[in-house]
């Protein structure tokens, strides 16, 4: 799941979401927000218990930085009904929502994060466990898919580099 770490105004709301913001909070994070019906429909499937990779995006070195769970499956997102919030959308209810959140929780920061470089290079490989990765197929989605294979692959890649997945 991906997440601004650098601020960027949306709307007139500063937009900026870390680890490290996700590491402070001492009650389950909504996972608000999202717009696009794919990644939508994949924020919609993940399950209570399912562990999830925390991705900074739109900044210097794009990486995946840590590991979080999802603590609480969908529910519908409220802000999409907030004129007010920078993710407002005029077309969804209460009685007919489009879009969802789901709560997470911090389970761990990277040492060493797996930078979006590493990952390309990887997907490129014919026959490489990353070579149908959702995240770079549909470059601007903000929730992809992640296989059993591609989860442990990238788990393996961040034990090498001195990490200990413990949450896996």
């Amino acid at each position: 799941m991906k997440a601004e770490p650098e601020s960027r105004l949306e709307k007139g709301h500063d937009i900026k979401f870390s680890i490290d913001d996700l590491a402070a909070r001492t009650e389950p994070e909504p996972w608000d927000g999202i717009r696009a019906y794919p990644a939508r429909n994949n924020l919609r499937a993940m399950k209570k218990g399912d562990l999830a990779f925390f991705y900074h995006s739109s900044c210097k070195v794009p990486a995946i930085v840590g590991i979080m769970e999802i603590v609480q499956e969908h529910t519908p997102d409220l802000s999409a009904h907030n004129p007010k919030a920078p993710y407002y959308d005029p077309k969804s209810s209460p009685d007919d929502p489009k879009w969802s959140v789901v709560h997470v929780e911090f389970r761990q920061k990277l040492k060493t994060p797996i930078t979006l470089q590493e990952i390309k290079a990887w997907f490129n490989e014919k026959g490489h466990p990353l070579e149908n990765m959702q995240m770079l197929k549909l470059a601007r989605l903000s929730v992809s898919k992640i296989s059993e294979g591609e989860w442990g692959f990238l788990v393996g890649e961040m034990e090498k580099n001195g990490d200990v997945v413990s949450v896996v």
